[in-house]
């Protein structure tokens, strides 16, 4: 195939990008390229987005398949409007973040999204959700249906730079003081691992998959994922399972972010980490044992450095006084 990706220089849409030279495909990489470069093996359109429809002169063409991973849905319009009529199939790599309501465990692709962003309103952190449904509204709307909507959840695996999913085990791996745990009950993880998310949307775009499919991993309770991250660290030191609303009550964060607990979600969010991926199954989606993706998390997080300052987690010094609190 030749396949275009709007993007191609960071975590899934490089992984898109090497996978998919390393199986033949003819890949050109549309980026600015600020951060880093497109893989080995990929051609590189050097472009600026954010400058509008002239970025994509250069990209006009009959491709096989097109990859967009924007949140800005000013960015993706244009995209669609220069690029679409002449494209065999659009990805719209989007996400769960799309729903209305995530108190409903089990919940499929039928459930409620929340509305569009409006045209004129800028892209933030605090719209995202709104931001992927406008795309995910341009991309049926301009494509005529030759558009998968790939609704991803929660992705983690080597080379996060979001510092999620492995916290956990690089906390345990750092060294054997206590760890502070939200004591969170019987909450659930659904995690997928980037080069899963990536091999699935590749093969939809082969086979010209439309639609909304939740590309999301198996539901993985919180206690048991916290388990076997400290077994492949092999930490046996003491773990503090805190009350959440003492945490609350001292700063910590839910989810992400500094000083947060990652993977922590608050009240009302039953639904969050254990939407449906049947439908996604049944096409053709494959994912890998979800203790594999972690200790591949582990090894890349060593590589990294696990003393490293992060973008989600406790600081050592923030534990130091929580634990401090704790008596």
């Amino acid at each position: 195939m030749r396949i275009l990706i709007l993007g191609g220089t960071a975590f899934l849409s490089a992984e898109i990008a090497r996978q998919a030279a390393a199986a033949g495909h003819a890949v050109t990489c549309l980026a600015r390229g600020s951060a880093a470069t497109p893989p080995e093996g990929a051609a590189w359109l050097r472009a600026d987005r954010t400058m509008g429809p002239p970025a994509y002169a250069e990209a006009a063409g009959d491709w096989d398949a097109v990859i967009d991973v924007a949140r800005d849905p000013e960015q993706a319009r244009d995209a669609l409007e220069a690029l679409a009529p002449t494209a065999a199939h659009w990805t719209v790599v989007s996400s769960c973040s799309v729903y209305a309501d995530h108190s409903v465990p089990g919940a499929d692709e039928s459930a409620a999204l929340l509305p569009p962003l409006t045209r004129g309103t800028g892209f933030a952190p605090e719209n995202y959700g709104e931001a992927k449904s406008a795309i995910e509204h341009h991309a049926i709307a301009i494509t005529g249906g030759r558009a998968h909507l790939c609704r991803a959840g929660l992705v983690g695996g080597p080379g996060d730079s979001s510092d999620r999913y492995g916290y956990w085990p690089a906390r345990f791996a750092r060294d054997a003081g206590p760890v502070i745990v939200p004591d969170t009950g019987s909450s659930a993880t659904q995690v997928i691992d980037v080069r899963d998310l990536a091999a699935w949307i590749l093969k939809a775009a082969g086979l010209k998959i439309t639609g909304a499919l939740n590309a999301v991993g198996g539901v993985v309770g919180f206690d048991d994922y916290l388990d076997e991250a400290k077994r492949a660290a092999n930490y046996s030191g003491r773990v503090l399972a805190v009350p959440e609303d003492w945490l609350v009550a001292r700063g910590i964060s839910y989810w992400a972010g500094p000083d947060s607990l990652p993977l922590w979600l608050p009240a009302g969010h039953d639904g969050f980490a254990t939407r449906s991926n049947d439908a996604a199954l049944e096409a053709g989606l494959s994912l890998r044992p979800w203790q594999e993706t972690l200790q591949d998390a582990l090894d890349d997080e060593r590589r990294r450095g696990l003393h490293r300052e992060r973008k989600a987690g406790l600081s050592a010094d923030t534990e130091k006084r929580l634990v401090e609190a704790r008596g």
